[in-house]
C-alpha cells in the first residue's frame, strides 16, 4: 500500500475516533476550518465537472464528509457541555453572525437548516432517485444500441467495451447518490437534534455545574451552540449544493461557468427587453435612481454581447472560407468534380423564376410528381435531379444533361403559352412559330390575349413549366435504361427481399448475379416495357435462368411472363390491337442472317436488304400516325429481338410485339405487312 493509502485509512479511523476521545479546544479550531475547507473544495470541484462520472466518488466523499461532520458535532457538543466552550471558531461564528443578538442568530441558524432540509436535501434527494430508475431502465436500449454500432462497424470492440463500461458506471454512481442522499438527510435532521441537546442540556449544566446564573448560562449556551450549528451546517449546505449540482448537471463540453455563459447569455436581445423593463420600474414609486443604474448595465451587457457574437461570426465566416479555399487547393479537391450527377437540368438566368419558389416556381413539386409518376409507369427508382443555372446559356435556354451528357435542349418564353394546332391552322391565332420539345410537334408561342382565342380554335394550350415538367419526363422515359444500374438493381432486389426472400435466395447469386439482372431490367426498360411487377420478372428468370445466360434470351422469356402487362400497355385498353405484321419472306431473310458468336448472337443483313427494310417499314409507321394510331409492328418470337435491333437504329419509339407476349383474348388486326 501507498503512503495515500495510508492517509485515507487512518483518516477514516480518526474520525471515528473523534466520537469517542476528547480533543483538545485548538485542534477542535484546526478541523472545523478543515471541514469547511473541504466542502468548498469539493463544491468548486462539482462545478467544474463537464458530466457526472468525472467526480464518480463523490457518494463515498459524502459519506466520510457527513460522518467528519458528525465526529465534530460531537466533539464540540463534549467540549460545550463539560468545560462551556468549544473554541474561537465556534465562538466567533456564535457572536458574529447573531451580532450580538441571540434571537437573531438562532433565527439565521434555522433557515439555514430549512434551507438545506426542504430546498436542497429534498430535490437533489428526487433528481437522484429519478435518475437512478431512468439510468436503469435504459440500460437495455443503450447495450443494444452498442452491439448494433459494433455489428454495422462503426465502433470497434475496445470502442464497445468502453461504452458498455460507461453505462455501467452511471447506474452504480446514480444508485450510490440515490442512498447517498439520504446521508444529507440524516445528518440534517442530526443537527438539529444536536442543536436542542446543546441548548436544553447545556443551559441546565451551566446552572447546575457551573453555577452559572440563568441569564448567563442562556447567554453563554446560546452563543455557543448557534456557533456549533453554523460552522456544521455551513459545510453541510456547501456540499447538498454540490450534491444537487452533480445530479442534476447533463453532460456537456464544458464546465458549469461554461454553460452558464454560453446559454444563459446566448440571446443579447433577451437582455434588452429586459433593461427596458427595469427602466420602466424607474417610472413608479421606486424612482429611477435604484432602477436606471442596472437597466443601464443590462442594456450595455447586451450590446456586448451582440458585438462579441457578431465578431465571433464574421471570423467563423472567414475561417470558413479559408478552409475552403485550402480545399480547393488540395490535391484531394480535384476528386469531387469527378462526381458525374445521373440527370441535371441547367437553364440560363431568365427562367430561374421556373424555380423559385418566391417568384411562384413550382419546379421542384413537378419534379417530384415527376418521380412518383415513373415510379408507377416504369417501376424505376428516377435518381435525384440536379437543378442549376448557367450563365453560359442563353437566357431562355434549357438542356437536359445524363450523366453529364446533354441529351436534350429547348427554350421557353415565361409570359407566353405554348399552342400546338389540332390539324388545321387558324389564321387568326397569330403568335412565335416553335417547335414542342418533347415530341417534335410544329407550334407557336402566344401571349396571354391569344390564349382564349387558341383554346377556342381547338390548340392545345400549355403553360412554360407544364412544357418542362412533360420534356424531362419523356428525356426520363427514354434513357430509363441508363439510369439503372447495378447499384440501383441492388436496391430493387432488396425491396423484393424483404416481402419474398425464398425467391431472391433462389435467383441470386444461385443462377444469376446482380448484373445478369441488371441487364434483363436494362433491355426491359429500353423498350419502355415498366419494371414495376419485379416479382413476375424474377419468378421468369429463376426458372429460365438455369438454361442460359443470354440476356437478350431471357429478356424474351420476361417479356412473355409479363404478356398481360404488355398488352394492356399497348392496346390501351381496348379489345382490338392494330399492328403492321411482318411477312414470312422478310422474317425468313432476318432468321437466315442472324449470327452467333462468344459474346451471343447478333443480326448480320445487308445494306440492301436493311434499306428495304427501312422503307416498307417507315411508309407503314407514317401512314398509323396519320390515322392518329400508334404504330406496332407484331413479328414472331424467334426474330422479335433481331427486328428491334433493326428498327431502333431508326424508329426507336416504335414498339416491336411477337405473337407470344399477346393475352389470346385480345384481337389482332393487321394494318399493313412489311416484306421483301
Amino acid at each position: 500500500m501507498k503512503a495515500k493509502d495510508f492517509v485515507v485509512l487512518f483518516g477514516v479511523i480518526g474520525i471515528v475516533l473523534m466520537m469517542i476521545i476528547p480533543i483538545p479546544v485548538l485542534l477542535l479550531d484546526i478541523l472545523i476550518i478543515l471541514n469547511i475547507s473541504i466542502a468548498l473544495m469539493i463544491l468548486l470541484i462539482a462545478m467544474n465537472t463537464k458530466e457526472a462520472l468525472d467526480f464518480s466518488i463523490f457518494p463515498a466523499i459524502l459519506l466520510i464528509t457527513t460522518l467528519f461532520r458528525l465526529a465534530l458535532n460531537v466533539s464540540t457538543t463534549r467540549n460545550i457541555l463539560s468545560h462551556a466552550e468549544a473554541g474561537e471558531v465556534v465562538a466567533a461564528f456564535g457572536s458574529w453572525v447573531g451580532g450580538g443578538q441571540i434571537a437573531i442568530g438562532f433565527i439565521v441558524f434555522l433557515i439555514l437548516v430549512v434551507v438545506q432540509f426542504i430546498v436542497i436535501t429534498k430535490g437533489s434527494e428526487r433528481v437522484a432517485e429519478v435518475a437512478a430508475r431512468f439510468t436503469l431502465d435504459a440500460m437495455p436500449g443503450k447495450q443494444m444500441s452498442i452491439d448494433a454500432d459494433l455489428n454495422a462497424g462503426l465502433i470497434n470492440e475496445q470502442q464497445a467495451k468502453a461504452r458498455r463500461s460507461k453505462i455501467e458506471r452511471e447506474a452504480d454512481f446514480y444508485g450510490a447518490m440515490d442512498g447517498a442522499s439520504k446521508f444529507v438527510k440524516g445528518d440534517a435532521i442530526a443537527s438539529i437534534i444536536i442543536l436542542v441537546i446543546n441548548l436544553v442540556g447545556g443551559f441546565i449544566i451551566g446552572m447546575a455545574i457551573h453555577d452559572l446564573s440563568f441569564g448567563e448560562s442562556l447567554s453563554t449556551f446560546s452563543i455557543l451552540t448557534i456557533g456549533d450549528g453554523l460552522v456544521s451546517q455551513i459545510p453541510a449546505l456547501l456540499i447538498s449544493t454540490a450534491a444537487g449540482l452533480i445530479v442534476t448537471r447533463a453532460a456537456s463540453d464544458g464546465n458549469l461557468a461554461e454553460d452558464v455563459t454560453a446559454q444563459l447569455f446566448k440571446y443579447p436581445k433577451l437582455l434588452f427587453i429586459a433593461a427596458g423593463t427595469i427602466g420602466l420600474l424607474g417610472l413608479t414609486p421606486i424612482g429611477p435612481l435604484r432602477t436606471w443604474p442596472f437597466a443601464i448595465m443590462l442594456a450595455f451587457g447586451g450590446w456586448y454581447m451582440q458585438k462579441a457574437i457578431n465578431k465571433q461570426q464574421e471570423q467563423e465566416e472567414m475561417l470558413v472560407e479559408e478552409q475552403q479555399i485550402e480545399e480547393v487547393r488540395s490535391p484531394e479537391s480535384v476528386i469531387s468534380l469527378l462526381q458525374v450527377d445521373p440527370i441535371e437540368f441547367e437553364f440560363g438566368y431568365g427562367l430561374i423564376p421556373l424555380a423559385d419558389t418566391q417568384q411562384g416556381g413550382d419546379l421542384l413539386d413537378r419534379i417530384i410528381m415527376i418521380r412518383r409518376q415513373c415510379a408507377l409507369e416504369l417501376g424505376l427508382v428516377v435518381p435525384v435531379i440536379r437543378i442549376r443555372d448557367n450563365i453560359q446559356l442563353k437566357p431562355n435556354e434549357y438542356v437536359i444533361k445524363i450523366k453529364g451528357n446533354t441529351v436534350a435542349r429547348g427554350d421557353l418564353l415565361l409570359n407566353h403559352y405554348l399552342a400546338m394546332s389540332p390539324g388545321f391552322e387558324d389564321d387568326s391565332v397569330i403568335g412565335i412559330e416553335t417547335v414542342e420539345p418533347a415530341f417534335g410537334l410544329p407550334a407557336i408561342w402566344i401571349d396571354e390575349q391569344m390564349k382564349e382565342r387558341a383554346e377556342l380554335s381547338g390548340y392545345t394550350v400549355v403553360d412554360p413549366p407544364s412544357v418542362v415538367a412533360t420534356h424531362l419526363t419523356e428525356i426520363i422515359k427514354r434513357h430509363a435504361h441508363e439510369l439503372i444500374g447495378r447499384q440501383e438493381t441492388k436496391q430493387l432486389v432488396e425491396n423484393v427481399k424483404e416481402s419474398y426472400p425464398a425467391l431472391i435466395e433462389e435467383l441470386i447469386p444461385a443462377i444469376l448475379t446482380v448484373g445478369d439482372v441488371q441487364k434483363v431490367l436494362s433491355k426491359l426498360l429500353r423498350e419502355k416495357v415498366s419494371i414495376r411487377d419485379l416479382v413476375t420478372i424474377f419468378e421468369a428468370l429463376a426458372d429460365h435462368g438455369n438454361y442460359t445466360k443470354d440476356p437478350d434470351i431471357l429478356t424474351e422469356y420476361v417479356r412473355q411472363s409479363l404478356s398481360r402487362q404488355i398488352t394492356q400497355q399497348f392496346s390501351s385498353g381496348s379489345d382490338t390491337l392494330k399492328v403492321i405484321t411482318v411477312g414470312p419472306q422478310l422474317e425468313k431473310k432476318i432468321a437466315e442472317s442472324v449470327q452467333q458468336s462468344d459474346q451471343g448472337s447478333y443480326i448480320a443483313l445487308d445494306p440492301i436488304s436493311t434499306q428495304q427494310i427501312y422503307q416498307k417499314l417507315n411508309e407503314h409507321v407514317n401512314r398509323q400516325i396519320q390515322s392518329g394510331q400508334q404504330p406496332v409492328v407484331l413479328a414472331s418470337p424467334t426474330i422479335r429481338m433481331y427486328l428491334r435491333q433493326i428498327v431502333e437504329r431508326t424508329m426507336q419509339d416504335v414498339p416491336v410485339l411477337s405473337y407470344s407476349e399477346l393475352e389470346p383474348n385480345i384481337e389482332v388486326q393487321s394494318v399493313g405487312v412489311v416484306n421483301l
